[in-house]
């Protein structure tokens, strides 16, 4: 007798209906304005997602967090965040806040504080003024009564001076008064939630009544944005489908601490890119601890890339490259895409000022003959080099077409020249 699961399925071939078109959901958020000067970042609402990033020099060294405030700001980054977690940070706010100017950098900043966050910024008026935004740490702003005024402090601070702010709920540091609170309510229930449950609830509480609270104080709901950071990817995705499904504010995603290199990068990955296929998520913060030596640009770049695959934005002309197998024993592929990947991000600052829409070129360096000339077509340029065995000759598309052949030992310096040459003319021209 055959199997009824087999005959359950559908004949094979054409379908008469299209497939879907994959794209990301969209949610109704409000829209808040984060700026410095004439500088405008939207967030939230019709906004493209936007890509944070934070320093980790101490801010008491104004010039060594404006340097990377820069490097991060050069590399993409729409908003930094800044520590300011005592006295010196908060004096020297303003003067990082003036090398910026001064090297023509104008991202606004982000004031990330905890625990004395109403001292400073009462006591340290031009530290207040400066600063873009506010990022406040519920449960780090003290216990009960105590707790509600040093909040309530903050708050009318940033409503006074117009600044929006970042209610920032973490996993490793809730209302200890809410979860215990939470947790008695639960052990009331006749079938209680498992304990993770209830942290998701704690969290989502504390973000929402933190929020309540502050529009009651004066603060515009627009000027509002929300996070419930935790560590776990699944954590992540569950905690943020609720708050999402119960509240309209901007939201701002990562994992609270997502690691160190391709384990960071892949956890990430996976949480974020799940939330803003269902469009939930605003602005988004890769959370990487840098390897020795390696810039902390790094989560910026990743940031982008996340953004860039799942189609939401363009950032940098991608590059697409075969990942080699036995027919492509040289190296050159990899050497050639190497250079062209950096050469293209080098030149995005300049670029995106002289060329706009560049950040859509699409570039393809293969490796041999199976699928070089194929994928070559379908980029705006590109080469597929000889692999093993192959002719010595790395024919070039532009635009789908096949328009030279290079060979010799400088094609990769040719190649990048043509690639110069389209840019300039395709995207270069002026109205």
């Amino acid at each position: 007798m055959q199997d009824p699961s087999v005959l359950a399925l559908a004949p094979c071939g054409a379908s008469e209906q299209a497939i879907p078109l994959s794209v990301p959901q969209a949610r109704r958020t409000r829209q808040g304005v984060v700026a410095w000067g004439s500088h405008r970042v939207t967030v939230g609402g019709d906004a493209p997602v936007r890509v944070q990033s934070m320093t980790n020099t101490d801010t008491a060294d104004a010039v060594a967090t404006a340097i990377q405030v820069k490097e991060l700001a050069l590399a993409g980054s729409e908003l930094v965040r800044i520590t300011v977690n005592n006295e010196a940070a908060a004096q020297a706010v303003p003067y990082i806040r003036e090398q910026l100017d001064r090297m023509g950098v104008n991202v606004p900043l982000i004031g990330d504080f905890h625990y004395n966050g109403h001292k400073l910024l009462s006591e340290y008026p031009a530290c207040a003024q400066t600063l873009s935004k506010y990022r406040i740490n519920p449960g780090n702003v003290g216990r009960g009564d105590k707790g509600e005024r040093q909040f309530a402090q903050m708050v009318e601070i940033a409503a006074r001076l117009h600044k929006p702010i970042r209610i920032g709920v973490n996993w490793g540091s809730l209302d200890q008064d809410l979860l215990a609170r939470l947790m008695d309510q639960n052990a009331q229930r006749s079938q209680p939630w498992e304990a993770r449950q209830v942290m998701y609830e704690a969290l989502i509480s504390s973000a929402l009544e933190s929020a309540q609270r502050a529009q009651e104080l004066g603060l515009h709901a627009d000027d509002i944005v929300l996070s419930c950071k935790v560590s776990g990817v699944q954590d992540l995705i569950a905690v943020y489908q609720e708050l999402a499904r119960r509240c309209d504010y901007t939201l701002h995603l990562g994992l609270t601490e997502a690691g160190m290199g391709t384990k960071g990068a892949v956890a990430s990955t996976a949480a974020l890119s799940i939330l803003l296929q269902q469009g939930i998520g605003d602005t988004i913060r890769v959370s990487l601890t840098p390897q020795p030596g390696e810039s902390r640009t790094q989560e910026v770049v990743v940031a982008q890339e996340i953004l860039q695959a799942l189609g939401l934005r363009s950032f940098v002309p991608s590059v697409t490259a075969c990942p080699g197998c036995g027919r492509t024993t040289s190296s050159s592929f990899q050497e050639l895409t190497q250079q062209i990947d950096g050469y293209l991000r080098a030149a995005m600052p300049v670029w995106r000022q002289r060329y706009p829409g560049v950040e859509n070129l699409k570039v393809a360096v293969m490796g041999c003959i199976v699928n070089g000339p194929g994928e070559s077509k379908h980029a705006d340029i590109g080469i597929s080099l000889p692999g093993t065995g192959e002719a010595p000759a790395a024919p070039v598309y532009i635009d789908g077409h096949k328009v030279l052949t290079l060979r010799g030992t400088e094609i990769a310096h040719e190649f990048q020249q043509i690639v110069e040459n389209y840019v300039e003319k395709r995207f270069g021209a002026t109205p």
